[in-house]
């Protein structure tokens, strides 16, 4: 029998290990417990909570050949090509002619809902459990409600009315079968969860990978700055939402540097040596005994930069975006910043020109190999999800759209740009609205192919016009890689088809896919 993904609970089961290493992700198959059986005990909460964050990995996941989940939403940003053109469905994506029936578009469905089916369960089965330390109790209860709202807070911006489901499924359920909840009450219970779980005695950081305060807090001020923007247009109040959440973390940063801050150089950002830490406030965890980082497809196509040999390169930078980085921009550096133009043949032997950039920011050297060093072929190196440096952009972007621009919103931006070794203008030459791009095009440069850029687009309705560097209207401009135009139609991703046959409440399709 066919079922709706959203009403399935599937436990993964991952158990923590008290073994010192700073991942939990070593798994057992508790294949016999059920739901009544399993949350008896402290170390039953522990383990579901673990099998939550396993299910994030969904983002890496295959999406046919050369292709991973976490590609869609780098491929309709125009900021990316492909050099490997096997995959239909990354194709569609590229040429934006994509539909429901996307493989891609369908696995983010799945994975997404699959995090929110089993953050329920803790929800709804970790506070009946006793004895249990009610400490222990509220972090894993604060960590749930984060990942569920993360889980949320990305499918309401794909899809706008999407089900909201808060309780564990049957198939008895009476919403087993749900129709789609209005935009503003999933983001109000992103917002819930998310107050909730800053409530919850979470540290600021947590070199273990977990969910931090500082986490919590940066993804409230991300929800508040979509907000403020399209679809729901909340404004100034939500601006100074944004701007005071932001402030909140750059305060405790500029108190506690040793805790948070930019990394000093771009190499940290991809050093297996410095995951969750400083800069790097939340990301999925990966390990390669487990799974394996899945950002291979980044590599170049067949140029023997690793000890893997070749790959397929079916997200690399276009030449247009990469040709907008200022002249003297570190993040352009090759081998220091974000992207590479040279490497060494197989990873570890004499340095050869590759004849165009790709990208470098997730590259691991441990893994690929480096000069005179073989690579290990093991890629543990994490997703990373949230980073200081957004925080810093938001607190700029929001103060100056809810108060205008001050020395902390200016000296935010500008260190930025410090780190990049760019020169920034006074402050008194900025306008409001100067000050405003110069925000979105730090943005666009910092924080390209983390999966953040297509959201900018849709909240601001506006994209980086790589040709003049300004920014156009978002229907209407056309995306350099394709040459397709963007229409209002892109705004939202269409639902799986799979999804509306097995469950006709929920359509219908979003406005512009075939039905």
């Amino acid at each position: 029998m066919k079922t709706n993904i959203a009403g399935k609970w599937l436990l993964a089961g991952v158990l923590m290990l008290g073994t010192g290493c700073s991942k939990f992700l070593e798994e057992n198959n508790p294949s016999s417990l059920t739901s009544e059986s399993f949350y008896t005990i402290p170390e039953h909460a522990e383990a579901a909570i673990a099998a939550v964050y396993a299910e994030t990995r969904f983002i890496g996941n295959a999406a046919a050949i050369f292709s991973g989940n976490w590609q869609m939403l780098e491929a309709v940003t125009g900021t990316s090509t492909a050099e490997a053109t096997e995959n239909t469905n990354l194709n569609n994506l590229y040429a934006l002619s994509y539909d429901g029936n996307n493989l891609h578009v369908a696995q983010w469905w799945n994975g997404l809902y699959r995090v929110i089916a089993q953050a329920n369960q803790v929800i709804d089965k970790v506070p009946g459990i006793n004895p249990m330390n009610d400490a222990q109790k509220q972090r894993i209860l604060g960590e749930a409600r984060f990942l569920r709202a993360w889980a949320y807070f990305y499918a309401v911006r794909l899809w706008g009315d999407v089900p909201l489901i808060t309780k564990p499924q049957t198939a008895s359920s009476e919403d087993f079968m749900p129709v789609r909840t209005g935009q503003e009450k999933v983001y109000d219970l992103v917002v819930e969860d998310l107050l909730a779980a800053e409530a919850a005695g979470l540290p600021w950081m947590d070199a273990s990978g977990r969910v931090s305060l500082a986490a919590v807090k940066a993804q409230l001020a991300r929800v508040y700055l979509t907000m403020a923007g399209q679809p729901l247009n909340k404004g100034a109040a939500y601006y100074k939402l944004a701007a005071d959440k932001s402030k909140e973390i750059i305060d405790y940063a500029d108190a506690n540097p040793a805790q948070i801050d930019l990394f000093p150089n771009y190499g940290a950002l991809h050093s297996v040596a410095e995951e969750n830490k400083l800069e790097l406030l939340f990301s999925i965890q990966y390990l390669a005994d487990v799974e394996a980082n899945p950002m291979l497809h980044m590599l170049p196509n067949n140029k023997p930069v690793t000890v893997f040999g070749g790959w397929t390169g079916t997200t690399v930078p276009t030449r247009s975006f990469y040709a907008t980085y200022e002249t003297g921009d570190l993040r352009a550096k090759d081998r220091e910043g974000f992207f590479y133009t040279s490497y060494y043949m197989n990873g570890s032997g004499a340095l050869f020109q590759l004849g165009a950039p790709y990208i470098f920011k997730f590259f691991n050297t441990i893994a690929f190999g480096t000069a005179g060093k073989t690579g290990t072929g093991q890629d543990d190196l994490n997703l990373m999800q949230i980073r200081y440096a957004e925080v810093l952009l938001m607190y700029a972007e929001a103060q100056n759209e809810s108060g205008g621009i001050n020395p902390a919103a200016y000296n935010a931006l500008k260190k930025i740009r410090d780190r990049a070794e760019l020169t920034t203008a006074g402050m008194g030459t900025f306008t409001q609205q100067s000050f405003r791009e110069a925000v979105w095009r730090e943005r666009w440069h910092e924080l390209c192919y983390e999966g953040i850029t297509w959201f900018d687009m849709v909240r601001l309705r506006k994209v980086y016009n790589e040709t003049n560097k300004g920014f156009d209207d978002f229907v209407g401009h056309v995306n350099l890689n394709s040459n397709q135009p963007l229409q209002a139609r892109h705004l939202l991703f269409p639902l799986p088809r799979l999804e509306m046959q097995n469950n006709p409440n929920l359509k219908p399709q979003n406005p512009g896919y075939p039905q």
